[in-house]
């Protein structure tokens, strides 16, 4: 089991700066003291993931917290592109977006998420997000 307070990294796939901050907010306020790397979008966040950002960095373990509607490069083509790379494929994915349709939730699981939040069910302080990851920090080990 992992230690709460260990190396998981977080990198953050979210267009939005005020959604991104409430995220970080929620997780600090939580007393979570991940690292968050934060990406605009798809394109940025696979940039980061394979080492070709030279401001970023989202070293493993880690866990994708990914927007579905964002510009250039939005959650679906992201996960296509993830789960295409060998070196990626095995990255968890977390869903945290404002859709709440089905087939938007049927095709993202498609793409082996491990969890799908709509962002209006979370709260505007996102502290369901924090407590989802402090418990699956503490239960689950990361490659």
């Amino acid at each position: 089991m992992n230690e709460r307070g260990g190396t998981l990294s977080i990198l953050l796939v979210e267009d939005d700066d005020v959604a991104a901050e409430a995220v970080v907010r929620s997780l600090d306020k939580a007393g979570l003291r991940f690292p968050v790397v934060w990406a605009e979008d798809g394109e940025q966040a696979l940039r980061v993931l394979r080492g070709r950002d030279p401001l970023r960095e989202a070293q493993r373990p880690r866990v994708i917290l990914l927007d579905l509607n964002m510009p250039r490069m939005d959650g679906f083509e992201f996960l296509q592109q993830l789960r295409a790379d060998a070196d990626l494929r095995d990255d968890v994915v977390f869903v945290l977006t404002t859709s709440d349709a089905d087939r938007d939730r049927l095709r993202a699981y498609r793409e082996h998420i491990a969890g799908y939040m709509v962002k209006a069910a979370l709260g505007p302080q996102f502290a369901r997000l924090a407590q989802l990851l402090t418990t699956y920090h503490q239960a689950v080990e990361l490659p």
